[in-house]
């Protein structure tokens, strides 16, 4: 029986390109810069918000232009989010019956935390999540293991009875760094080579088979 589980969010739970994608192409617009197709700004995300627009402005931007973007994809996503933004095909089930064996659930991820928080509490309003955090002032990004250990610390728990689920690189570096067990998801924004790469030993192509798995 699994102690603690700590999901990533976007990727994993829930596809939020669509959503992510049309806020971003939305900044580029309100500032004069080019804008960039869908399957580009999948490589982008993942890092938070500010590594997505340096990712999408050109090189030379200076923090000023980058501040502005940010700014406007913010104001726009926090508008338009619901609209492009979905559970996996089987998330709900998995949630659901994880939940009812009363496995803590927990989510960190380096989307903003209040849009981390609002996302979860709407799109998941049937989970008690045990611990939601999002990128925070003191906190860094993953893959710095900083979020997954206060998670654990604050359900009481040993790293090694944790286990990060993620559709990146960056969450089997998480877990890694953390001295925490690493599940990788195939559905979202990392391809299976790249997270091969990375060391992943545990690879999972749908909710199903990673219920099957944590059950």
């Amino acid at each position: 029986m699994q102690k603690g589980l700590i999901f990533d969010l976007d990727g994993t739970l829930v596809d939020s390109l669509t959503g992510i994608a049309k806020s971003l192409n939305y900044a580029l617009r309100e500032t004069g810069l080019p804008e960039h197709s869908l399957e580009s700004v999948r490589e982008f995300i993942g890092n938070g918000a500010r590594i997505l627009i340096t990712r999408a402005s050109p090189k030379d931007a200076d923090e000023a232009l980058l501040d502005r973007v940010e700014n406007a994809f913010k104001s726009n996503y926090d508008a338009t989010w619901p609209s492009g933004t979905f559970p996996y095909e089987g998330i709900n089930e998995m949630l659901e019956t994880l939940h009812s064996k009363g496995i803590p659930l927990t989510v960190l991820s380096n989307k903003p935390h209040p849009f981390t928080s609002t996302i979860v509490a709407q799109v998941f309003p049937q989970i008690d999540f045990k611990v939601v955090l999002g990128q925070l002032p003191g906190i860094p990004h993953k893959p710095d293991p900083s979020g997954a250990l206060e998670i654990a610390n604050l359900m009481g728990l040993l790293p090694q009875e944790c286990t990060v689920i993620g559709d990146s690189t960056m969450d089997i570096e998480t877990a890694r760094n953390a001295g925490m067990q690493a599940i990788a998801v195939t559905w979202g924004y990392h391809d299976r080579d790249k997270l091969l790469a990375a060391g992943a030993r545990q690879l999972m192509d749908d909710p199903a088979a990673l219920l099957a798995f944590l059950a």
